[in-house]
């Protein structure tokens, strides 16, 4: 009741990033009902679709426990100890709230998919949804609900396993995602185009670029105020290496998107990836696109509010504003200079592996 509560006082940009979080839950259990109608319809070859339909999953609770982390009435404050509130308490109350977004996704979904279908009130659209969705098929009501029940729990489970989890340092994850990355092209480039093995192959760049990430932003920043800097670099630099820890797992996660689009396009006049979602591959690849993206943005959000105390002061000192303008501005330069490459040499790599 207190995490209900808690949700519906929060202030309006709060309130959007959840209804983020519920959007991106709909488009998820949108395509985990199709691919159980097209299951249903057609068995052979359901588990490379299944496999697909977990990369937005892992979009999808990636942006839900960047929401979670920015959220402020979880965050801890003096004075909560003792009203019974403590790390544990608001932990819980992170993963209701999480758990509560995700499901009223999942419940849009389950009433979009039926009624595109005609179970509801009607075939919408002159019946153009029911062949798309299997409507000559009946749905199992006990699968559905299972599949429909995977993201809410899949999504408070992550937060409060970051929520207990220490974070460690940046450095530790760079050897780890760059041998990640490698095996992901070694599967990719085994597996070919076809069968379970791309989608696996594809998963493990994906972690590998996101587990290196933290690593790449810090020495990024090492960088920035390396060989005699002056105040500017050396606050873009000191910034980056604080803030590589939140911002480095969705920067590298959005470098694993903008590769898979690359490697998309240079394999289109070569017959493509063979993605098997049928006509819902291009949503379902723009839903983990806007899930990185507003991951990273999230992210963002929550630098800016860890260091705001930081740049009150700096401006109580007299740090003309324009100073810390330019530096946020050399900081995202920064990242995307690295953001860039990476995602061109991974979507080189990867059409290598996929066109040997």
């Amino acid at each position: 009741m207190l995490a209900l509560r808690l949700v519906r006082g929060s202030r309006p940009l709060v309130q959007l990033r959840r209804l983020l979080v519920a959007a991106a839950s709909a488009g998820t259990g949108f395509l985990f009902l199709y691919v159980l109608a097209d299951a249903v319809d057609r068995p052979a070859g359901s588990f490379p679709r299944l496999l697909w339909a977990l990369v937005p999953l892992a979009a999808t609770v990636q942006l839900a426990v960047a929401v979670a982390r920015t959220d402020p009435a979880t965050r801890p404050r003096e004075g909560l100890d003792a009203a019974g509130l403590g790390p544990v308490r608001l932990g819980l109350i992170a993963a209701v709230s999480t758990a509560v977004a995700c499901t009223l996704g999942s419940a849009l979904a389950l009433a979009v998919f039926l009624h595109l279908r005609g179970n509801l009130a009607g075939l919408p659209f002159d019946g153009a949804g029911a062949g798309l969705l299997h409507a000559d098929q009946p749905l199992p009501p006990a699968a559905a609900l299972t599949l429909l029940a995977v993201l809410p729990l899949t999504a408070s489970g992550a937060v409060l396993a970051m929520r207990r989890a220490p974070a460690p340092a940046p450095q530790t994850g760079l050897p780890w995602g760059i041998t990640l990355t490698a095996c992901g092209l070694a599967v990719e480039a085994y597996a070919g185009r076809g069968g379970p093995g791309m989608p696996a192959g594809w998963s493990l760049t994906a972690a590998g670029l996101a587990l290196a990430g933290p690593g790449l932003a810090y020495a990024l920043g090492t960088l920035v105020q390396a060989v005699r800097p002056g105040g500017l670099r050396l606050l873009a630099g000191r910034a980056l290496q604080e803030e590589a820890p939140r911002v480095g797992p969705p920067l590298g996660l959005l470098c694993a998107v903008c590769a898979g689009a690359l490697t998309a396009l240079a394999l289109r006049d070569r017959g493509g990836l063979h993605v098997p979602l049928g006509p819902l591959t291009g949503p379902a690849a723009a839903l983990v696109a806007l899930c990185a993206a507003a991951t990273l943005l999230t992210s963002a959000v929550e630098s800016r509010q860890n260091r705001s105390a930081g740049r009150q002061a700096l401006l109580d000192l007299g740090a003309p504003a324009k100073v810390l303008r330019t530096a946020a501005g050399l900081r995202a330069a920064a990242l995307l200079a690295v953001c860039v490459p990476i995602s061109w040499g991974v979507a080189q790599l990867t059409s290598l592996a996929l066109t040997r």
